[in-house]
């Protein structure tokens, strides 16, 4: 949820931006989450955990060992 939640951050807040300083992006970021704080619903999973688990184990490609 982490992940998702930085994607959004990223695509609707620092990608949008022109940042000059580290300042005005740290000031944009700030106004970014008191917004979503103010209109925040829970995300609603779409698929259910034995379909996101299956997805999750990937298969052996190659018989490397590392």
């Amino acid at each position: 949820m982490v992940e998702i939640f930085f994607g959004i951050i990223t695509r609707q807040a620092i990608r949008r931006g022109s940042f000059d300083s580290v300042r005005e992006l740290v000031d944009a970021i700030r106004r970014f989450i008191d917004a979503w704080n103010e209109r925040c619903e829970p995300f609603i999973w779409t698929k259910d955990a034995d379909t996101i688990l299956a997805k999750a184990k990937r298969k052996t490609t190659s018989d490397t060992q590392h």
